[in-house]
Order: structure tokens, then sequence, then C-alpha cells
């Protein structure tokens, strides 16, 4: 993960107020032990079509889940962390896991819903929210006080929007592009870059008003708006244009 082996570097998970992590919420909770491993969890939503001509369902792509990410944390209150640290400043178990539900798990009144989340280790930088936490507590005092706790976390990506954007979008039908003209490009072969297909070209040309799509001058600008709403204007257009022809045979 690119950890500097040399340096104990803490795992952090940050508390913010907005999306962007850019306004704190509260102070953050620091890992008292590194966790050995974590892991990441990656799943695409399929649904099914009644394939044409055969017997079984066809899958057809639903969408990309959130990434997850899930570690186990370790809290100890015997002291065996804190060699040379006076009693007294060690924290319970008992507040060191009221730390991490404040941060991870709490209601924030001011946003009305839980925190969002940063997780740092390393080159590892996680914009987050809590999925869910198990508290596992391994051992006690004599009377009944927890002494050692683990914490199974699990963390749900969360990236603000414009962030994810940027790391979908050049390619994505479902954001507006914008493309300058070069030397030897054609509308058809730049629709086809965006759309994936080239059989849009015409409803481009239309929604960037071009009086001859076939002759581009480098250095123009040509607009490709989502793929749903060129559909749309070019269904509106078409069908304010039967309305015309039809009025016109009236009369």
């Amino acid at each position: 993960m690119g950890l500097n082996l040399f340096k104990l570097e803490k795992l952090k998970i940050k508390a913010f107020k907005d999306a962007a992590r850019r306004q704190p919420s509260a102070a953050p909770f620091e890992a008292m032990f590194n966790p050995a491993s974590f892991s990441d969890s990656y799943a695409i939503a399929w649904g099914a079509r009644q394939g044409v001509g055969t017997s079984g369902p066809q899958l057809s792509y639903s969408g990309s889940k959130p990434r997850t990410l899930t570690l186990t944390l370790v809290v100890d209150g015997t002291g065996v962390e804190s060699i040379g640290i006076l009693a007294p400043m060690r924290k319970s178990v008992k507040d060191r896991v009221k730390t991490f539900l404040d941060v991870a798990f709490r209601y924030n009144g001011v946003i009305h819903e839980p925190n969002y989340l940063l997780v740092e280790w390393g080159s590892l930088i996680f914009s987050c929210r809590l999925s869910a936490a198990e508290i596992k507590y391994t051992a006690f005092e004599r009377d009944g006080t927890p002494l050692r706790a683990e914490l199974q976390v699990t963390l749900i990506s969360d990236k603000a929007a414009k962030a994810r954007a940027r790391e979908e979008g050049k390619t994505s039908p479902d954001l507006t592009h914008s493309r300058i003209v070069r030397s030897g490009d054609t509308l058809p072969l730049l629709t086809r870059d965006i759309y994936g297909s080239s059989a849009a070209y015409l409803d481009v040309a239309r929604w960037n008003r071009l009086d001859n799509f076939r002759s581009l001058i480098p250095g123009q600008q040509i607009l490709f708006p989502p793929l749903a709403n060129l559909v749309a204007d070019a269904s509106s257009k078409a069908s304010s244009k039967a309305s015309s022809k039809a009025s016109s045979k009236d009369r």
C-alpha cells in the first residue's frame, strides 16, 4: 500500500459534515493498532431478460455497486500499546469504542444523518460511509469491564458527485461532453467515441445546429449531451414535424 515502514502511520477515520469532506464534524478516530489486512469488494448488479429463441435468460447490465472496504480494528485496554504512558492517561476500551461510534455511526443532528467519512492510511484514501460495525468483546476485568474488543467494520464508497464524474466520466453516455474538433475528425467518429455508436450523429448535428456536419472546422467546439436527452430531443422534434405535416394536410 505504499506505507513507510520506518514510520508508524496509524489508520485514521475522519468525520465531515459535507460530501466534499471539507468541513470536519468531530475529532478523528485513530486506530490503536493498524489492521493486519483489509479487504476490498467490488460487485456488479445484473438483471435477467429472456433471450429470443433461447431456453434461458440473458444477463443485462443493471449497474456497478459501490466499492466496500472491510477491516478489523482492535481496541485494547491492558496498556500494551502505551509503555511509558501513565495509566490515568489511557483511554478505556469503552471510551475508545464510543469515540469510533461517535465518528462513524451516531446521528449528526446538524446534517440529519451520520457523518461523511474519510479513511486515511498511507496511500489508502477512501471516501465512505459506515455500512455496518460489529463489536466483539474478547477479554474482561473480574468485574466485567471490557479489556479488549474487535471492531469488524464495513465501509461503503461514497465519493462526491464531481469526483465520481471525473472517475467514470470521460466516456459515459450519461454525462455532457465537449470536444474540440481536430484535423481529420468527423462527426460520426466523434459520436462513436462518446456514445459507443455513431448512430446518433445526425441528432448531434441538430443539437449543435450544424449546417454541414461533413465540414467540421478544426478548433470548433461540439457538445454531446447525455444520450437520453439527445434521444428525447430528437423524438420531440420528430413529433412536432409530424404534427405540422398533419396540420398542413387538414387545411
